[in-house]
């Protein structure tokens, strides 16, 4: 096997700390220090301390990217140590600091001056902790991080200790921003957004009282609420991704933040089942994203790299992104926010997966299953649901977020009807799609499929809007632009740009606009760019090459919007 070396554009231009931008826009404060960028770095099978660190590693890139200058995959069952000597600015005297790290695969202890500060397992939610009581002049920051991947327990994606064809290289350590903030002693720790169509009800929690600023009005914020409520409401479309800016104003506390106004529900008309955006029919034209990145794995080189997948694919007429059981830092969020583009979003998969039960048999023959007693162990239903949990309370107020996915493919799926429920409960004012592909249960707010081998005739009216949620998925490989020059995985291969655009023609034109009649209120190709050994991507892995005819791509959108209406 020959693998080519592949890196974006803005990572063969990387230099100085990456990802400096203010890592939460949703809840901003002025006070802030970025830890990305050099740090010392070790590996070993000893869950101690160590004496001495004998590499340097750049954050946030996980040590498996070429990005963080190590570029190794270590064995399971060893620790990686992370350190760095940190001293505090001047102005960090405003009561507590705070050590945020975005992200660690999987379990993360944190160490300053060699006394353990806390601990977290779970390697896609952000977490932190209160380090004040810690602190000296000059502090040593030590984070140990262990992967434990092959046990199954905990969520890990498409992540596989031998990658190939649909699984990805594993991803261990820290892959997102690490940074500090000074709070005061009442500060407000989180924000809960709720909107309609002409209004937006912000909950602070602790319960504090102030004042919210928005559009230079003043509104009180009495036991931890406030309603604003502007003049003249502005409706978040992708069209029109109107985005409001609002400050959390209290005695001892002042934090930026920002809402969009937009509804969502599910309306009959003509008859038919609709997904509905603002009180109308909304057509969700999308495509698969994995985010991952050939330097960078999970992380890409810039935070510019986000902005420039979503304008790519915004230019072809796309208007939604199906985010693949990986959640992403909270700047990828605010990107589709700010331009305009609604994200499916996926809970992370975990549990055992067999090729033969959960992809041939549903495919080929039955997708039917009584999915109680799947995916026994308790532990490992405890860890799928905490992380759902985690990934609610970290993304809900996002309003390009319009739809949450709980099991794809039956992937680790159990007793999806409460699983259902409980989704509901944390978060009722988003579309859920319980099972994607198949196993359906009984509790959806979609019929949701995946069509890859022509069985179109799955694809007919139901109780529920219809969503095509994969399809497509054809290859194309471009020439000193593909990861393995042996192998490429994907569903039929197209040699040419002409006989992908023919493919993409005869699917749209012939399968997905003749559904939409029937219920279809979205569809999502496989996907936005090639990853690994995938090679069907309307996008290169590096992102160089685009492979599709914009004006046709354009007219084909035009074509479902139309249909819908």
């Amino acid at each position: 096997m020959t693998l080519a070396k592949l890196t974006t554009s803005r990572g063969e231009a990387l230099t100085g700390n990456p990802w400096q931008v203010y890592p939460r826009p949703q809840l901003k404060r002025d006070s802030y220090v970025n830890l990305n960028g050099s740090w010392e770095f070790t590996v070993t099978k000893e869950n101690a301390l160590p004496a001495t660190y004998d590499r340097i590693i750049i954050v946030p890139f996980c040590p498996e990217s070429a990005l963080s200058g190590i570029e190794e995959q270590f064995p399971e069952g060893y620790s990686l140590f992370y350190r760095r000597i940190i001293t505090l600015p001047k102005d960090f005297n405003r009561g507590r600091v705070l050590l945020h790290i975005g992200a660690a695969d999987q379990l993360a202890e944190v160490y300053v001056n060699q006394s353990l500060v806390g601990t977290h397992v779970g390697g896609y939610e952000s977490f932190s902790f209160d380090i004040t009581d810690f602190l000296k002049e000059e502090n040593e920051l030590v984070i140990r991080v262990e992967d434990n991947l092959s046990n199954h327990i905990l969520p890990y994606g498409k992540q596989t200790a031998h990658r190939g064809g649909m699984w990805y290289t594993p991803v261990s350590g820290i892959w997102q921003t690490v940074w500090l903030e000074s709070v005061p002693e009442n500060y407000v720790n989180s924000l809960d957004i709720q909107v309609s169509l002409t209004a937006a009800t912000v909950t602070v929690t602790p319960a504090l009282s102030g004042k919210i600023t928005c559009d230079g009005t003043e509104y009180p914020l009495e036991n931890g609420k406030a309603v604003i409520t502007p003049d003249t409401p502005r409706l978040w479309t992708p069209d029109a991704p109107h985005l409001y800016s609002f400050t959390v104003t209290t005695n001892e506390d002042r934090v930026e933040s920002y809402f969009a106004l937009r509804t969502l529900e599910t309306e009959t008309v003509n008859g038919l089942p609709r997904l509905c955006l603002n009180g109308k029919p909304y057509f969700f034209h999308g495509l698969l994203d994995q985010g991952y990145w050939p330097d960078g794995l999970f992380t890409p080189a810039t935070e510019q790299c986000y902005e420039d997948d979503i304008l790519a694919m915004k230019e072809l007429g796309f208007n939604t992104l199906r985010k693949h059981i990986k959640v992403e830092p909270e700047q990828f969020y605010y990107a589709c926010d700010r331009l305009g583009m609604v994200v499916f979003q996926d809970m992370v998969n975990n549990g055992p997966y067999s090729f033969f039960r959960d992809t041939i048999v549903p495919t080929f023959f039955s997708q039917k299953t009584d999915d109680k007693r799947r995916h026994k162990n308790p532990v490992s239903r405890q860890a799928f649901l905490k992380g759902m949990e985690a990934t609610v309370k970290q993304l809900k107020n996002h309003p390009s977020i319009c739809y949450w996915t709980i099991f794809n493919e039956a992937w680790g799926q159990f007793d999806s009807t409460l699983m259902y429920h409980h989704l509901k409960k944390l978060d009722s004012s988003r579309f859920i799609d319980t099972t994607s592909g198949w196993f359906r249960c009984s509790e959806s707010d979609v019929e949701s499929l995946h069509i890859y081998f022509g069985m179109w005739h799955r694809l007919k009216k139901s109780q529920n809007p219809l969503v095509l949620s994969e399809f497509g998925g054809f290859v194309h490989g471009v020439q000193g632009h593909i990861f393995n020059l042996d192998k490429a995985y994907g569903y039929g291969t197209c040699k040419t740009k002409a006989e992908l655009m023919k493919k993409l023609e005869d699917v749209y034109r012939n399968h997905v606009l003749p559904a939409i009649p029937k219920g279809l209120c979205a569809s999502i190709y496989t996907q936005i760019s090639d990853v690994e050994d995938e090679t069907n991507g309307l996008l290169t892995y590096d992102r160089k090459v685009q492979k599709t005819d914009p004006a046709t791509m354009q007219q084909l959108a035009k074509e479902l919007t139309e249909a819908i209406q």
